[in-house]
């Protein structure tokens, strides 16, 4: 797994078990083709995406790269299959075993 802060922030960081809100962009690494962006997703537009970083909220590779991030920061997470979806097909545009890159916006904490 490859994390790298691309803004750091200077709010709190946020630790497993905190109420999140961020954007986010996600793309394959063996296409990079944009999958899917918070910021055109309807449901999630406006609000941000809000979640519980924990395992079983969000996959793995995002506990392990959003903890520690600070409320205000834009960080690149480059997620290897072990910690994302695995030999699953995750939708549209997700095969099994992708590795997979997000660029995540935190929000808020909280």
């Amino acid at each position: 797994m490859q994390v790298s802060d691309l803004i750091t922030g200077t709010g709190p960081a946020a630790k497993v078990g905190d109420k999140l809100t961020v954007q986010y962009v996600l793309a394959t690494y063996s296409t990079r083709k944009v999958i899917q962006a918070s910021w055109t997703t309807p449901s999630i537009a406006k609000t941000g995406f809000q979640f519980t970083l924990a395992l079983g909220s969000v996959i793995p590779g995002w506990v392990d790269g959003v903890a520690g991030m600070r409320v205000g920061g834009r960080r690149e997470l480059i997620i290897p299959p072990a910690l994302g979806y695995g030999n699953v097909a995750a939708g549209p545009g997700i095969a099994k075993n992708d590795t997979l890159v997000f660029i995540v916006d935190l929000l808020k904490i909280g």
